[in-house]
């Protein structure tokens, strides 16, 4: 953040050349200019590129009001958030008016009053982009008074009458005056509520217990729905929905390595994850979109494999403080308690009712094949195969350290292998070393080269 510009008056503001632009002059510039600069200006958002981006765009160009449509977990509200980068970092507002109007343009009584009163003494002060973004989240309970206003008893009591507009309390829309108002889930608000905010969209007027008031406000409203709802047989009446300019279809990342970048940037790890553990994740999650057992009317959140990251390093941190590793490092052996935790976050079809945990189970081994396949294509792991066939059984689990998990690895005289499979995702200390090696043993028992037992915490290869 930079240091807000120095003019304090009406007089210093005009002196130092500042120009008043209208709220969707000020998106629509900013964005050309950083298209035109090659910056971008979506930082953060994975897979979107070559679809939803580009349509985002020519809606800000055009100045229309957005409506974002998709499932759950798809970066809707990220989208949205990520808009209140393309405001001027700082804009002018005349000092203590409740709407933060510009001190070139005044719309409510008191500050034409104040700015008439004063003139090139009219006191400025400056707001940073990011108080010009404002957010609300739909529910039932959301009342006329949140978004545009109710009549402030204190202000009839201090001895105004009761018609006068400057009893009126301003909701969250005419706050949010040059900026950006943001409704996630706009169904979820009742038809009364979604009428008193047609009008504002439309027509400009605050309409509150018999008051009219017009006011010019300048607000770009921008939201999120899901498609189901987002009907006229849904929870949205039509003319409010054909007041929003554009309406956007968002997904989840077609490209495995846009999932695991969304994965990466959004969990917060407390110990280290490898990187074949975060594709597992993201293949798991991209299966269970495409499975049939799965309702996929309500998809299968991003944050299904966020948690599930955050579970496993969770889990290798709890090893390490229990049994005194090294390294915190998650293993093929946590992604057990991923499983574990996750499924209240799927939603199953009427007829899997009981095979829940079977499905979950089916699709993460699946997901961890194709992965190993990926991972050790070409490496020949014969010699392993041999080592277990002449009885050897090595044992792992949630709470067995790397170091003890090694150690019980069966040698493979004048053979490179276990640093071969170390080397395929770079490890460099005990925690990776017993992650890859797990892999391996993993991949061998999915293609029936070796056997597994699990239980009380142990897994026994052999």
């Amino acid at each position: 953040m930079t240091t807000a510009p120095a003019p304090t008056t009406v007089g210093q503001l005009r002196a130092d050349g500042h120009h008043h632009k209208h709220l969707r002059d000020e998106v629509r510039d900013n964005l050309l200019a950083a298209l035109a600069e090659g910056r971008d200006p979506w930082p953060g958002l994975h897979g979107l590129d070559d679809t939803v981006i580009p349509q985002l765009e020519r809606a800000l160009i055009a100045g229309h009001d957005i409506v974002l449509l998709g499932e759950r977990g798809q970066g809707k509200t990220r989208i949205l958030r990520t808009l209140a980068g393309l405001l001027d970092e700082w804009t002018p507002v005349i000092a203590d008016s409740e709407l933060g109007e510009h001190p070139f343009d005044p719309i409510t009584e008191s500050s034409k009053r104040r700015a008439a009163e004063l003139g090139d003494e009219l006191p400025v002060v400056w707001r940073h982009r990011d108080e010009r973004y404002s957010e609300k989240l739909a529910t039932p309970d959301t009342s006329v008074a949140d978004l545009i206003g109710d009549v402030d008893p204190m202000k009839v009591a201090e001895g105004r009458s009761l018609g006068d507009p400057e009893t009126i309390h301003f909701g969250l829309i005419p706050r949010a005056h040059r900026g950006i108002v943001a409704i996630n889930e706009l169904p979820d608000l009742a038809e009364r509520i979604q009428v008193a905010m047609l009008n504002v969209m439309e027509e400009r007027d605050i309409q509150i217990r018999g008051y009219q008031l017009r006011l010019p406000l300048d607000v770009l409203v921008v939201a999120s729905a899901n498609p189901e709802d987002y009907t006229n047989r849904g929870r949205i009446i039509t003319p409010l929905k054909d007041r929003f300019g554009a309406e956007i279809r968002t997904h989840y990342p077609v490209q495995l390595e846009d999932e695991v970048a969304v994965i990466r940037q959004e969990a917060h790890l407390v110990a280290e994850v490898p990187d074949p553990l975060i594709e597992i994740l993201a293949r798991f999650t991209r299966a269970l979109r495409e499975s049939s057992s799965v309702d996929q009317r309500s998809g299968v959140s991003a944050r299904f494999s966020i948690a599930g990251a955050e579970t496993i390093a969770a889990a290798a941190l709890h090893r390490k403080t229990i049994r005194g590793e090294d390294d915190a490092v998650a293993r093929v052996v946590d992604l057990e308690t991923a499983v574990d935790v996750l499924g209240g976050k799927v939603e199953f079809e009427v007829g899997e009712e009981g095979r829940e945990r079977a499905v979950l189970e089916h699709l993460l081994r699946t997901s961890t094949a194709d992965t190993i396949r990926h991972l050790f294509a070409g490496l020949d792991l014969a010699p392993l195969v041999a080592a277990f066939e002449s009885g050897t059984m090595v044992t792992t689990g949630e709470r067995v350290p790397a170091k003890e998990f090694l150690a019980g690895l069966p040698g493979l005289e004048g053979s490179t292998l276990y640093d071969d499979i170390a080397e395929r995702i770079g490890a460099t200390n005990d925690g990776e070393r017993a992650c890859a090696i797990e892999l391996a043993l993993e991949g061998l028992y999915l293609v029936r080269k070796v056997s597994k037992q699990s239980g009380d915490g142990e897994t026994i290869y052999g």
